[in-house]
């Protein structure tokens, strides 16, 4: 296990048990926002990390005014800061700045996601950081990366989509080009700052320093470009969008049944054989413009619609179980209230309701890599701004009249006491 630097005067404890968790005792000062950060920490609080979520006195995380909301709580807010905690700070006080050196030297790691730059304007510069904690950590996610003409330019999801390329090659044709129908690069980036944290991690357990690890939401963009970027370098050629196909592999996409379309995804000559023999129609494998994956692509128009009319003799949910049977990979088209209902999803335990400190229930997706067989729960609900203001501010032993004077100045945002409630994990319900 990683040593971290929780313990005596560093701070209170998440709830729920750590223990057997490969970050069980590390302790994250987070002041990222938005998503890409956020669900970074909430990766690592899935596997023990202690987080502070610190945040701006004015408003908080700015997902917080994001829609969809739920008694006026944002569930785009909610669906990242699972198992956290909130302290609320002026950030450009000087006694708010005290603070976050406080809280950055009791630190294992010190997550932000501003413009290059701006942690520096806030005391924390990490430079000065690093001289004096040099086995602090520090991860950074910006926009468009530390250097060039962008680096101080605001970036956001959508923007790296479209500038990475990733739009090029979404959407039914090149008239047509779309995001993804989630923030990917806002996730993915979120997983590479969790990973270089993680091998940061292990890198000090080795060394004993730190470092500084960073990405941008631009360098992930172009990461995610994979063998469509490749592509392009290698051989020139600019990819287009091509809908439900395939770029490289087919038969692979949406296909026709006598009622719902399938997906149908085949990856080698053994699979097609499969196929073709299954649909009773082993001759394809003859034919000589579907001899191999070269060919078979070059007329994807045309074999779609002799697979579609063998396809039209049975329905969804009677090709669906015949199909994996044979090994071949497929599967439905859900909407989200089909997927949460899918008797596999359900066997995964996805959906864990957990209960706010003001003792309202929510459903939320649970993160998705289990540790020793065992699926990670939730420990925290997604916290009010600054709930637990006064946890931390105790736990870097501020006396209570300290805590209620910096709360009176203005200097802190405490969120008034509750109470005393039932464990914060209530169910699994899926």
């Amino acid at each position: 296990m990683v040593k971290g630097s929780g313990g005596s005067g560093a701070g209170a404890a998440p709830a729920g048990s750590t223990a057997g968790l490969p970050l069980d005792g590390i302790r994250i000062l987070d002041l990222s926002r938005a998503l890409a950060g956020p669900y970074a920490t909430a990766l690592l609080s899935d596997l023990g990390a202690h987080i502070i979520k610190t945040e701006s006195i004015k408003g908080g995380d700015s997902s917080r005014a994001w829609p969809p909301f739920e008694n006026e709580n944002s569930l785009y807010f909610d669906s990242a800061n699972r198992g956290k905690d909130s302290i609320a700070i002026d950030f450009y006080s000087q006694p708010g700045r005290e603070l976050l050196w406080q809280l950055a030297m009791s630190a294992d790691v010190v997550v932000e996601n501003f413009r290059p730059g701006v942690l520096a304007t806030m005391g924390l510069d990490p430079e000065v950081l690093r001289a004096a904690k040099p086995e602090l950590i520090i991860a950074s996610v910006s926009g468009f990366g530390a250097t060039g003409p962008l680096s101080q330019a605001p970036g956001l999801d959508q923007v790296a989509q479209g500038m990475s390329g990733l739009m090029s090659v979404t959407g039914p044709d090149s008239d047509h080009m779309y995001r993804v129908g989630v923030p990917i690069v806002d996730m993915v980036s979120g997983i590479n700052t969790a990973l270089g944290i993680a091998a940061a991690l292990v890198g000090r357990a080795r060394t004993g320093d730190g470092m500084e690890v960073s990405t941008s939401l631009l360098e992930t963009g172009l990461a995610l470009g994979a063998f469509q970027g490749q592509k392009y370098l290698s051989t020139g050629e600019v990819p287009v969008p091509l809908g439900n196909t395939h770029p490289a592999l087919t038969p692979y996409g949406v296909f026709a049944t006598a009622d719902i379309p399938v997906i149908i995804a085949v990856g080698n000559e053994k699979q097609w054989q499969q196929l073709c023999s299954l649909l009773g129609a082993p001759e394809l494998v003859e034919r000589p413009e579907y001899a191999t994956g070269k060919l078979r692509h070059g007329n994807e128009a045309v074999l779609k619609v002799e697979l579609e009319e063998l396809l039209a003799h049975r329905t969804a949910n009677e090709w669906l179980p015949v199909l994996r049977a044979a090994a071949i990979p497929a599967g439905p088209i859900y909407n989200y209230e089909q997927a949460f209902a899918d008797e596999q999803v359900q066997s995964l335990a996805m959906v864990e309701t957990v209960r706010r400190a003001d003792g309202s229930e929510l459903p939320l997706i649970r993160g998705p890599i289990s540790v020793n067989r065992q699926a990670p729960r939730i420990r925290k609900a997604p916290p009010s701004l600054g709930e637990d203001t006064r946890a931390v501010l105790a736990g870097l032993s501020l006396t209570e009249q300290q805590i209620a004077g910096l709360v009176d100045a203005g200097i802190v945002l405490a969120a008034p006491p509750v109470p005393a409630a039932p464990p914060e994990s209530v169910d699994v319900v899926s």
